[in-house]
């Protein structure tokens, strides 16, 4: 998932968020609601914020759905720009682009 940091929020690319689909794959749609329950700010079409306070919990949580085997890792990666210099705690579950 393509990320920015602005002000100490982390800002997820809308593009790359999960989508919640009625009827869809468990996973996914608990993926869904996991993220959201910890972002500070949600929107549709818009990039999902999560503030310093979460980030841990984010990391975890990106963690755990990694190790279930039914995500990409394309999905549980935070991808940063190369000159964005990458927060400590979330060093576990991230990549430069």
């Amino acid at each position: 998932m393509r990320v920015t940091l602005q002000d100490d929020i982390l800002l997820v690319n809308q593009e790359d968020l999960p989508s919640y689909k009625k009827g869809g794959s468990t996973v996914r749609n608990s993926y869904f609601w996991a993220l959201k329950s910890i972002a500070c700010y949600t929107s549709r079409d818009k990039d999902w914020e999560f503030d310093s306070e979460v980030w841990l919990a984010l990391a975890r949580m990106l963690l755990s759905f990694a190790q279930s085997g039914y995500l990409g890792d394309n999905e549980t990666i935070l991808e940063f720009n190369q000159d964005t210099p990458i927060p400590e705690v979330l060093r576990s579950v991230s990549t430069w682009l």
